[in-house]
């Protein structure tokens, strides 16, 4: 085959890949399109006006009613959802650490067979959990509170998984060698010396964590009553129930859903240097 026909073939493929990606952005990014045009308009033109073109914009007063709305609980329900979602991935980002970093680095009877179980957990759908959680939960007396919620969210064994795989990449043996020969206990070592070397691959796992719990909902639902326990995602599903007899709210449910995501995204673009070096590492490994 000559060059010429492989320079044509190399271009079509990659005209072809940068079609089906650009066809696969449209397709992501076009919910969000909506959801920014539809926070802009007033109540009265969501349903007579094309979903996706512009009216008159209304944000700032739909972000006033947003935030006003029932004594400003959607602010307190941001806040509880702040709450679970840093706390709940900090520490569970921690606990991935340190299992990953013991299953890579430590030899000991059962390694595999446990890393297998843990593997195994990644297979099992959260949802199957909430009730065993919610039956053990109801008899130690903390359904219906913030543990609730944050306990179940600081176990990941996906974030344990790659934290073994980031463990295994980024931390050599030779430096756990020399700090050892220096005195240092294990303990020492990990936060001393393994957890620096891991910690851009750990904010992978930290951004996993945290869209996992900003966007939990169903364990929330199962766990709590207290409306002013809420996360957002379950704040905003009570307020969508109320459409049929209160339809103001259906403006607040389209703006605070838009509200939602904002954290989101903001935390990926402050971190993307950190996460893309992860994602990088775990994926040469």
């Amino acid at each position: 085959m000559s060059n010429q026909n492989l320079i044509r073939e190399s271009r079509a493929s990659r005209t072809a890949a940068m079609a089906l990606m650009l066809l696969l952005t449209i397709y992501f990014l076009l919910p969000v399109y909506f959801l920014v045009v539809a926070a802009t308009k007033p109540q009265s033109d969501l349903a007579s006006t094309n979903g996706l073109a512009l009216s008159h914009f209304d944000l700032f007063s739909n972000l006033s009613t947003l935030f006003s709305r029932s004594d400003g609980i959607f602010l307190k329900w941001a806040l509880n959802s702040v709450i679970y979602a840093v706390l709940g991935a900090a520490v569970g980002t921690l606990i991935s650490a340190l299992c990953g970093y013991a299953l890579a680095k430590f030899r000991f009877k059962g390694r595999e067979f446990l890393f297998s179980v843990i593997l195994g957990g990644v297979l099992v759908p959260t949802t199957a959990l909430a009730l065993p959680l919610f039956l053990l939960f109801s008899a130690t007396g903390i359904v219906n509170t913030y543990l609730a919620v944050f306990l179940p969210s600081i176990v990941s064994p996906f974030g344990v998984y790659l934290a073994r795989i980031f463990a295994s990449a980024a931390v050599p043996e030779e430096i756990l060698e020399s700090a050892r020969l220096d005195g240092a206990g294990e303990f020492r070592t990990f936060f001393s010396v393994a957890i620096r070397l891991m910690a851009p691959s750990l904010v992978t796992i930290f951004l996993f964590q945290f869209v996992a719990i900003w966007n939990n909902f169903f364990l929330p639902m199962v766990m709590l009553q207290k409306e002013s326990l809420f996360p957002i995602t379950l704040g905003l599903f009570e307020w969508n129930g109320q459409t049929a007899r209160a339809p103001l709210l259906q403006e607040s449910v389209i703006t605070g859903s838009l509200v939602s995501i904002v954290p989101v995204i903001i935390l990926f673009l402050l971190l993307q240097r950190f996460w893309r070096t992860g994602l990088a590492s775990g994926a040469l490994k």
